[in-house]
């Protein structure tokens, strides 16, 4: 129901222009046909004196916000606002003291369960018979699923990016890698070929297989197996550098691209900057549960080289990787550089990743 404050709300008159009402009866038609208008609108509508006080609350404000019109009405409004944001208000309030009209304003808000959400707000001055501002209007509308969806946008062209130049930056160190092995142009472009088909595959293991038209994956690769995969243009023949050992989970389908992502960033970052960069470098790979949880233990070894610089710390990567393990794996990830050591902790849950059957 549409509350109103009596005082204030019904000292103000509509504007001539808008409803050319020639008696009483058309006037109080025309009431009700706006009444029922604001009552309907899925845009949150309310008014509120030159305090900041709300003196009317919809329907729409109800559903946006999650306050009922007996809860707000007769409260300030900054009810609505993140405290870091309560200097908005003021300077709303001096605009429309000025007759200003303030039109899509996008900014954040506070639900009643806490939740913030983005609105485009249009806020209007509201005058009394004689023509005097007394208030404003306010029409907010809740744009968070619009501002989710340009955020995933950018982050999955950052990603596209960032992915994009991992590919060349890997092949460049392939070549680099390759041409110090090789002793004549054709062992070169041997190797690098090789080193090329793998890189695509395992590239491949970083891209969901189900897509209009496709066939389901294999149900499960082991855990062992796909950083293998992911290494192996890296390392070409040199099998010697990477060591893995303890648990092989089978992974669950859907948990293929993301554990994959993880460790493809791991692999590439290990690459450009560390161990598998050096041809004297190593990987060793030891997976062991903790518990409840699954511990993957990643250690770098360059003998003779300073530390190997990782970027796990900082950059876009450093952020999509922190998103990956968090969010889609449930876990956490930490660093420690030695003088010619990297280890890197990977704590997991096993549920978000393993299939059931291999526990």
């Amino acid at each position: 129901m549409m509350r109103r404050v009596p005082d204030l709300s019904d000292k103000v008159s509509p504007q001539p222009d808008v409803f050319p009402l020639t008696s009483p009866a058309d006037l109080n038609r025309a009431y009700q046909q706006l009444a029922a208008i604001v009552q309907g609108s899925d845009d949150a509508i309310l008014t509120k004196d030159l305090n900041g006080v709300i003196t009317s609350w919809n329907r729409g404000a109800e559903r946006i916000f999650g306050y009922t019109a007996d809860e707000v009405v007769g409260q300030s409004v900054t009810l609505l606002i993140p405290p870091e944001r309560h200097d908005e208000e003021p300077e709303i309030l001096d605009r429309i003291r000025r007759g200003d009209r303030i039109d899509h304003y996008e900014t954040i808000r506070r639900r009643k369960d806490g939740e913030e959400i983005h609105i485009s707000l249009t806020v209007s001055p509201l005058r009394n018979e004689d023509g005097v501002i007394v208030g404003a209007s306010k029409i907010a509308r809740d744009i968070t699923e619009r501002h989710r969806a340009h955020e995933q946008q950018q982050l999955l062209l950052a990603e596209m990016q960032h992915r994009i130049k991992n590919v060349f930056a890997l092949a460049e160190s392939m070549v680099r890698l390759c041409a110090q092995e090789a002793q004549t142009p054709e062992e070169l472009a041997s190797a690098v070929q090789s080193r090329l088909h793998a890189l695509a595959s395992a590239h491949a293991l970083t891209v969901s297989k189900l897509g209009a038209g496709a066939q389901a994956s294999p149900a499960t690769t082991d855990l062992h197996s796909l950083i293998a995969a992911l290494v192996a243009p890296s390392i070409g023949e040199q099998s010697h550098r990477l060591q893995i050992g303890g648990d092989n989970p089978q992974l669950l389908a859907a948990a293929i691209t993301p554990m994959a992502l993880v460790l493809n960033e791991l692999v590439t970052n290990a690459t450009k900057y560390g161990a598998l960069g050096d041809p004297s470098g190593r990987l060793s790979i030891r997976c062991d549960r903790n518990g409840e949880r699954f511990i993957l233990a990643w250690t770098e070894h360059a003998p003779g080289a300073p530390a190997p610089r990782q970027t796990a710390a900082s950059g876009f990567g450093a952020r999509m990787l922190d998103m990956s393990v968090r969010l889609q794996l449930d876990g956490t990830i930490t660093q420690v550089a030695g003088d010619e050591t990297l280890e890197i902790t990977l704590d997991l849950n096993p549920a978000r990743f393993e299939e059931p059957s291999a526990t």
